[in-house]
C-alpha cells in the first residue's frame, strides 16, 4: 500500500530488448537511466494519489494486542502498524519483544504508528495476561493446538465482552504454554498449502481483522 506522502511516477525502459516499468520518487530522483540496463528512461504515468479510506465502524469492544516475545523488530513495526489501522487500543510487548524507545529499526515498518499506539512492555507476560483476565477481560491466543477453534468459526459463534486480548507468539517456539493455559480460547488459521503457519505479523493481521469483522 502507498504511504500517506506517496509523490511517486511510473518510468519505462527505451530499450525494447529490457521495457523494466517500475515506480520513483519523481522528487528525489530524475529517473533518467535504467537501473537493469542502462538505457534512458521515459516517466509514463504518475501514481495514484495516497487517500486514507474512510474510517472503519467501531466495534463494541475494545481490542488489545499483546505480543508474547516477537523478536523481530520488522515484525513488531509491521504489528504496530496492523494496530493502528485497526484501531487497537494498545499493545503489550512482552518478554524479549523490542520497543520502540530501544529498537529504533522498528520505524521502518511501522511507519509512524509506533507513536500513534500506545503501548507497554512487560517482561512476564503470563503475569500480566493473569491481571487483565481477573479484571474479567477475555484472554484469546493465536496458535494451533488439540482443542483449538477455528478463527472463522470462532467469530461466527462467540460474542465479544467489553475487552479482549489477542495474544501472537514466538515463531520459532510458539506461544508460552503458561499464556496458552491463562486463555480463555486458543484460536488457529486453516492452512491450505505445505507450510504449517504464516508470518507473526500477517496472522496477526488476519486475526484482528476477523474479530473486530471488518
Amino acid at each position: 500500500m502507498k504511504t500517506a506522502n506517496s509523490s511517486y511516477s511510473f518510468f519505462a525502459c527505451t530499450n525494447s530488448r529490457c521495457k523494466l516499468r517500475f515506480p520513483l520518487e519523481a522528487e528525489l530522483f530524475d529517473g533518467r537511466y535504467c537501473p537493469r540496463c542502462g538505457a534512458p528512461l521515459e516517466r509514463q504515468e504518475a501514481g495514484i494519489p495516497a487517500l486514507k479510506p474512510p474510517a472503519a465502524r467501531k466495534p463494541g469492544f475494545e481490542l488489545i494486542g499483546a505480543l508474547d516475545n516477537i523478536r523481530s523488530a520488522h515484525n513488531v513495526g509491521a504489528i504496530f502498524r496492523t494496530a493502528d489501522g485497526a484501531g487497537l487500543s494498545q499493545l503489550i510487548l512482552g518478554g524479549i519483544t523490542p520497543t520502540p524507545d530501544k529498537q529504533p529499526s522498528i520505524s521502518k515498518t511501522a511507519l509512524g504508528a509506533e507513536k500513534c499506539i500506545k503501548w507497554s512492555h512487560r517482561p512476564n507476560l503470563p503475569e500480566a495476561l493473569a491481571e487483565f483476565k481477573a479484571n474479567k477481560c477475555l484472554i484469546l491466543a493465536l496458535e494451533y493446538t488439540p482443542g483449538a477453534c477455528d478463527l472463522q468459526v470462532f467469530q461466527h459463534t462467540h460474542p465479544l465482552p467489553e475487552q479482549v486480548v489477542l495474544v501472537v507468539g514466538s515463531e520459532p517456539a510458539g506461544v508460552d504454554p503458561a499464556i496458552l493455559q491463562i486463555a480463555d480460547q486458543v484460536l488457529y488459521i486453516p492452512m491450505a498449502g505445505d507450510k504449517t503457519s504464516l508470518n507473526v505479523s500477517v496472522a496477526f493481521g488476519i486475526a484482528v481483522y476477523r474479530l473486530l469483522g471488518l
